[in-house]
This record gives C-alpha cells, structure tokens and sequence, in this order.
C-alpha cells in the first residue's frame, strides 16, 4: 500500500514536470483583470482563498434607503461622485446598490434610457479601448463570449441616448472588490449578485439618470438618503 502511495505521488510529479496535470488536479484560470487592463493566471484554489476578503466595502452593500425625488419609481439614478446607484421605489423609498464607476476623465452625466438588457453578455471592447490599451502593451481580444469570466458579468443593461448607443452599460463584473472605486472606463459596474436584482426589476425603456463625477445638480434630482430605520425621510425638499 504504501509503495503504492510512492508510486502515485512520483507518476504525479513527473506529469507536472511536463507540465501536465494529475487526474483530478485542478488547471489553472487565465482571467481577464478589467479593472488593471490585463490577463492574469489564477493558480488552482487561489479564487476560493480570497474570495470571501475580496467583497465590496460595507457601505457600498446592497441597503434600502428612504429616498425623496421628483423623478418616477422605476427611474435609476446614479450618482458616480458617491458611487450609489438608486431604484427609486414608490413610497418615498429606493433601492441602494454601490457601484464602480469611470476613472478620472472617463465619467459621464445626464439623461439615457434601458434600451436592451442581456443576460451574461458577451464583450466587444469599443476600438479607441483598444487602440488606448494596445498602447500601452495589451492586447485587448476583439470578442469575448458571456460568462463567469466575461467583464461583463452577468447582466447588462445598455444605456441610449437619442436612439444612439452611448456605448456605456450597467452591469455585472467579475471582480466585486472594485465596488465603490473609480477604475472603470466609463461603464457602471455592480456586483453579480446586485446586477442580476436590478435585472429582474428594471424594464426596456427605464429612465436612467447619471450624476455626474463633480456631482453637480443632485440637490434637483434627489435628497440625501440613508438607510431606512423604521421611517422615512421627509420635508427634504420643502412645500
């Protein structure tokens, strides 16, 4: 039995020498990092260690808010200075979700519209991306399919403006702990689990709102919210 054991680990070794893996070993992950503009190699088990201390700041969770505003339920509203995106709900309330938003130069402001949704989307990197990246040493691939490695993520919504895409989106990613960070290249980045939430409540045609990163003109679009703790926030915009 044991020189059984010997053998088995050695015949193991030698596979791995060749660069070969063992029956039931794991291969490792080649992942595209979005947020650092790059592939990287995930070695077996790594994902499964870090995952649970890789999560969105405690802020940037999933909450209930009281919410005033003028505008609709069913409307978004994103505010990329404080890095929130709003459901506004009926009853003086709203959804919180944190998000991840442009870098400094690649944020946006004003009014788009939902105009189709997709559930693990695939990812055509916009050409200036890839002319941008490719100049500083990466090459970005020209198609990706949806899935759990996509940047993607799980859902997408994307935003139009005047019939045009405006080639920003909402949706999912693959690395939660860039929740509540500026390192996106316009796009608005939630959770998989907070995408996919949103997904199911949001319709084709829902109007969504961007503050922009100076966050300019909120005081018009919405009061400051918190989280709800058995009432809600009234009288914020006065009679």
């Amino acid at each position: 039995m044991i020189l059984s054991r010997r053998i088995a680990a050695l015949a193991g070794l030698v596979l791995l020498g060749f660069g070969l893996a063992a029956p039931g070993a794991s291969a490792q992950e080649r992942r595209y990092n979005h947020a650092e503009g790059r592939w990287e190699t995930i070695q077996p088990g790594q994902r499964r260690a870090t995952q649970g201390q890789r999560l969105p700041a405690p802020e940037f969770r999933r909450v209930q808010v009281g919410f005033e505003t003028r505008e609709a339920p069913g409307t978004i509203i994103i505010d990329t200075e404080r890095r929130y995106l709003f459901f506004v709900e009926p009853g003086g309330t709203a959804t919180r979700y944190g998000v991840g938003v442009g870098k400094e130069g690649f944020g946006f402001s004003g009014n788009v519209k939902v105009a189709r949704k997709a559930e693990w989307p695939g990812w055509t990197p916009p050409a200036q991306m890839r002319i941008r990246e490719r100049a500083k040493g990466r090459e970005l691939p020209a198609y990706m399919e949806g899935g759990p490695q996509n940047p993607l993520g799980a859902r997408a919504m994307y935003l139009y403006r005047g019939g045009r895409d405006t080639l920003f989106r909402i949706h999912g990613t693959n690395q939660p702990w860039t929740i509540g960070q500026r390192m996106s290249s316009g796009c608005i980045r939630m959770t998989n689990e907070d995408v996919s939430h949103l997904y199911e409540r949001v319709g084709v045609g829902a109007k969504v709102v961007v503050i922009g990163p100076d966050g300019r003109g909120r005081s018009a679009i919405y009061a400051d919210a918190a989280p709800r703790r058995g009432g809600i926030l009234s009288g914020l915009f006065g009679s």
